[in-house]
């Protein structure tokens, strides 16, 4: 093999170089590392499509909170085909996004996934009727065509109509209509009752006209049941994972790195709803900003103040959820081993230790303007 001229002289000016280096004593400078370390890839699976329900882990990825904590975070939106605690329990996605009745009714069922952070602490379903209606209490809606949109998200109205005497399973005293993910079919009063969150499908109804009066309808023009005031409301959004995946010590590092930085989202959300809105319309909702800025000050209200730090599962509440989920049939058996709270203090005390406020006791609703079809 041939060897270019300058080759040897190069080598002995670097066995030079060495000889000075060890002459005066002084170590030879040491290789740098790569200056970029390699991020940690993982996918999250949401409930639903983009939307301000989800602002806080949009606004992690946007603020650079995951690419500080070295991780990758894939935001995959849901949609009514999609199922979170199917696409976790296949390992297609590493975190998931759902309500726990829906979780609790996936273990029952087998599937070994465990919830690491309750993030919303209160539920924002209700049944809106119409004022004059005369439905204004779920007992009411015996012999009434009552929405709701399924696939998991009845198990609060449920429970609530065979508290009153009603099996919606059975079309047994009432007519379960399936609802679609639209308010379409309560605003052409084809449907007695529709299901509708406070931080969606209530603003829905609010951003569309009245025929009678050509403005928007109004509150007064409605009656708004909760299922928190019923007594059936349920835990809603929370993150959850595969048990087998969260045994393993690198992946429970990787979790807590990524409650810590979403928790910090949410609370970028809490304290700034209008850039935090901004984000989640660069995102392209379908919605507009009128809507996603209702809709970030309600999701706010579910979420905070946080007692125990946000994400920390209430045991009462979680025992509540647990408990009407068995009595009206969501599942069949109280579970045990269904969450784990351990992750979520570690990524609060941590925030904590940084100067951030992850209870939000001084957080209050801010007024927003409704606005026609939510623009």
């Amino acid at each position: 093999m041939k060897i270019r001229r300058w080759y040897w002289p190069a080598v002995a000016l670097v066995a030079f170089a060495g000889l000075v280096f060890a002459s005066l004593g002084i170590a030879k400078p040491a290789p740098q590392a790569g200056a970029v370390t390699q991020a940690t890839k993982v996918t999250l699976q949401l409930k639903w499509v983009t939307q301000a329900q989800f602002a806080g882990y949009y606004a992690a990825k946007a603020k650079g909170y995951y690419t500080a904590a070295g991780l990758d975070v894939n935001i995959k939106p849901g949609g009514p085909d999609i199922t979170p605690e199917q696409v976790v329990a296949s390992g297609q996605a590493e975190f998931g996004i759902d309500w726990l009745p829906s979780l609790l009714s996936s273990r029952d069922k087998g599937s070994d996934l465990v919830n690491i952070a309750q993030v919303y602490t209160r539920s924002g379903m209700t049944e809106l009727t119409w004022k004059d209606s005369g439905i204004d209490t779920i007992a009411k809606m015996r012999g009434k065509k009552v929405g709701n949109w399924l696939f998991g998200n009845e198990f609060e109205l449920f429970a609530a109509l065979v508290k009153n005497g009603m099996d919606p399973t059975k079309n047994k005293g009432v007519t379960i209509v399936q609802q679609p993910f639209s308010m379409d079919l309560f605003l052409q009063r084809k449907i007695d009752s529709a299901s509708a969150m406070t931080y969606n499908e209530l603003a829905q109804v609010l951003e569309s006209k009245n025929p009678k009066t050509g403005k928007l309808y109004q509150l007064s023009d409605l009656n708004v049941i909760r299922m928190e005031s019923v007594g059936t409301g349920m835990l809603e959004d929370g993150v959850f994972v595969r048990g087998d995946w969260i045994k393993d010590s690198k992946n429970q590092a990787t979790a807590k790195k990524f409650l810590e930085a979403s928790f910090r989202g949410w609370i970028f959300c809490r304290d700034n709803l209008a850039e935090c809105t901004s984000i989640v319309l660069k995102n392209s909702p379908i919605l507009g900003k009128g809507h996603q800025t209702w809709q970030m000050n309600e999701v706010n209200a579910l979420i905070w103040p946080s007692k125990q730090g946000i994400g920390v599962m209430d045991q009462r509440a979680f025992t509540r959820t647990a408990s009407i989920s068995r009595q009206f049939g969501v599942i069949k058996k109280l579970p045990s081993g269904a969450f784990r709270s351990d992750l979520a203090k570690a990524a609060v005390k941590a925030l904590k230790a940084k100067g951030q406020d992850a209870v939000g006791a001084k957080w209050r609703k801010a007024s927003v303007k409704v606005t026609a079809g939510g623009k």
